[in-house]
């Protein structure tokens, strides 16, 4: 048993130090922070985009910056500054609120129009001073002051948002499909280079001197295990801080807010039972790469050896995709149970909300078992197929392969 954790330790070491991992790991986070550091440099240079405010009466003026002081350069406080800051291209115009017999006015003074984020801002904001002016103008009693302060009510009864529920499904379904496809294509490319580099070596025969082959296939493929676990739960970790600075950060706080539940939703059909089967998926794939890898005739052949993986992965990705929009036709439901197929097509079931939980159980189960067979039956004959190092076709190495079980 010590030796089936030397080799595991050995193979998750090799990998996670690896340059490729580090890649891996960091491209998702470096692709959000591309994309929030184009947010942040738009969102500065629209906060650049400011005006002034100018009023005799500073009451008015700070109500109106206090409402909207990113619009706003609050030092700027007279006309003749605001002038000289506009013809500088400091600011991009100023405001200058005043009032004349009773009625409340805005000029806008500027080198274009004003911003039309806060165009409706300004006349909601002038509406309001001119309410104000009118009940100081009409003199009113208490009483009639109080009805005229009579507020309508507003409420919603909403009905079921079909059109929302089918973008978050979508959304959902392509996000599981996309990350059980490049996951287990990393992982399979890996995997098989892994086992296909020891091809031809004399340190297999000491190895398997010392140790049986089933043990060292086992222990490979909990070490590749454990790089695939470290690298989730990295994502896991990193999406969830990266989702909470999104609830505060400002240049992201409103499109999150606005969009709570949709996005809730999404990270529920994400974060539930369709990661088993994503985890699943990867694994019986990256046995199946394993193997793949130990097929080869030749080191040199290891850049061929997921070829069969990827094929049978390209095949599974683009049925999925085919039938995303047609979960219930009977072909989608027979590959809902089939090994290498499940881990696309149960998830688009499960989020189109169209099986039970038994299904969804008995999927898994077949899944599990065939993991567990696969990993059993390849361990058997995994020292005959590794020590074949004549260039023959790949036929007569599985077959011999085969038949070493038998031997």
């Amino acid at each position: 048993m010590n030796k089936l954790w030397t080799v595991t330790l050995q193979t998750y070491c090799h990998q996670v130090k690896s340059w490729s991992f580090l890649l891996l790991i960091l491209g998702p986070f470096f692709i959000i922070g591309c994309s929030a550091l184009g947010g942040a440099i738009g969102a500065s240079s629209d906060s650049d985009s400011q005006i002034a405010v100018i009023s005799s009466n500073e009451q008015v003026r700070q109500n109106f910056i206090k409402n909207n002081d990113k619009y706003v350069d609050a030092k700027i406080k007279t006309a003749e500054s605001a002038k000289k800051a506009v013809k500088k291209e400091k600011i991009d115009g100023y405001l200058v609120f005043e009032t004349q017999k009773k009625q409340v006015k805005a000029i806008y003074h500027g080198i274009s129009s004003i911003d039309d984020e806060l165009k409706p801002k300004v006349k909601s904001y002038l509406q309001v001073l001119q309410s104000q002016l009118n009940l100081q103008k009409a003199q009113l009693a208490p009483h009639q002051l109080k009805a005229l302060q009579q507020q309508p009510k507003y409420r919603e009864v909403l009905q079921k948002n079909h059109q929302g529920d089918k973008l978050v499904k979508m959304v959902s379904l392509i996000i599981v499909i996309m990350v059980v496809y490049m996951v287990l294509m990393s992982y399979s490319s890996i995997t098989a280079q892994e086992i296909a580099s020891e091809k031809g070596t004399k340190i297999m025969e000491i190895i398997f001197s010392s140790t049986t082959a089933a043990k060292y296939f086992l222990g490979k493929i909990l070490g590749i295990f454990g790089v695939i676990f470290t690298q989730l739960i990295i994502y896991i970790v990193g999406g969830w801080a990266t989702y909470r600075w999104a609830l505060h950060a400002k240049i992201t706080a409103s499109f999150m807010h606005n969009n709570q539940v949709v996005i809730n939703k999404i990270l529920g059909n994400l974060l539930n039972v369709n990661l088993i089967f994503l985890i699943l998926g990867v694994i019986i794939y990256t046995i199946l790469a394993a193997f793949s890898g130990a097929l080869v005739a030749k080191p040199e052949d290891s850049s061929k050896a997921a070829q069969g993986t990827t094929m049978l992965s390209l095949i599974a990705f683009f049925l999925s995709f085919a039938l995303i929009t047609n979960p219930e036709q009977i072909l989608p439901q027979v590959l809902s149970y089939v090994p290498f197929f499940s881990s696309f097509m149960m998830p688009i079931r499960i989020i189109n909300g169209h099986v039970g939980n038994m299904e969804v159980i008995l999927s898994l189960v077949i899944l599990i078992v065939s993991i567990v067979a696969l990993t059993v039956y390849i361990s058997k004959i995994y020292q005959g197929v590794i020590l074949q190092t004549e260039d023959t076709s790949f036929w007569k190495r599985l077959k011999r392969g085969l038949a070493y079980s038998k031997a």
